[in-house]
């Protein structure tokens, strides 16, 4: 069983076709979660899972969304613009949502160092948002839940307040870092936690003139154990060779996981059986709470 671990199949990018996109990937085995990234778009998560046997949610905000920007990101979504609103944490609407039973994971949070507004005290910001991490995070340990981590352009920062709940007893259902981008040492790093990594369609992307056989994210792959790994789309972004450019959908994890058992050298088969094991026993999809 392949479970997509974390797309968006709730947002604007599916508004016309949303109910066919759930229906096609289920129909081809393929059960997901679907991230909130702040206050509408978690309860919006949660009302579309609660439509859908074999989808989940989770709830959580977004760093971007600390602050107001609109910047366009042609990795994620080319010839589009993304833009954030400005919310604060509330701790008793995101409580009441975790509660739900088809509320599997407290997320997406975290650190995004890499679209920090250029004119914005960004010392502040990077405060604002570790704040607003650790808040999520006794979010996720008073509901009993993992946490789905974003963090980019910010790991030594990220790692450390990962470590500081897990030194101090926290974090007990631990979490996943989504979208996976650093080195094989930082994996490392987080797997020394007990934390898994998700790998999204960029593993699928050829390497760079100049790289050599692999790009530095398939030597990741390469390098982590199976039994560490889930897989994702981050739909609408980041779709996958051969579908590079166009709206991902959730169905397109199967090139994710296709890619994951060409570099480890084993089946699709194995691959869709351990990711798969991985995510119910991290969410416990599939699972009475």
């Amino acid at each position: 069983m392949l479970i997509d671990t974390h797309c968006h199949v709730h947002f604007n990018a599916f508004k016309d076709d949303m109910d066919e996109v759930i229906k096609r990937t289920l129909a081809q085995g393929v059960f997901m979660i679907t991230v909130g990234t702040q206050k509408d778009t978690s309860q919006k998560a949660l009302a579309v899972a609660n439509q859908y046997d074999g989808v989940w949610a989770s709830v959580g905000l977004h760093p971007n969304h600390l602050c107001e920007q609109e910047f366009f990101d042609d990795d994620e979504l080319p010839s589009a613009s993304i833009k954030t609103r400005c919310e604060q944490y509330d701790h008793d609407f995101y409580y009441a949502l975790a509660q739900q039973s088809k509320c599997v994971a407290i997320g997406e949070v975290g650190l995004d160092y890499y679209h920090l507004p250029k004119n914005a005290n960004q010392a502040e910001l990077k405060n604002d948002q570790k704040m607003v991490c650790c808040k999520f995070f006794e979010l996720a340990d008073e509901s009993n839940l993992p946490v789905i981590i974003h963090s980019r352009d910010a790991f030594l920062d990220q790692y450390a307040l990962i470590k500081e709940f897990v030194d101090a007893g926290g974090l007990k259902r631990r979490g996943v870092v989504h979208c996976f981008s650093g080195t094989i040492e930082e994996a490392q790093a987080y797997l020394d936690l007990g934390f898994m990594v998700s790998f999204t369609g960029m593993i699928t992307f050829k390497p760079k003139k100049g790289m050599g056989e692999f790009s530095p994210i398939q030597a990741v792959v390469k390098a982590v154990p199976l039994e560490s790994i889930m897989v994702e789309t981050d739909a609408p972004y980041l779709a996958p060779e051969p579908h590079r450019g166009q709206r991902s959908e959730p169905w397109m994890v199967r090139f994710t996981a296709e890619k994951i058992a060409e570099l480890k050298g084993v089946s699709i088969e194995e691959v869709s059986k351990i990711t798969g094991e991985n995510a119910k026993r991290m969410f416990g999809v599939g699972v009475d709470r």
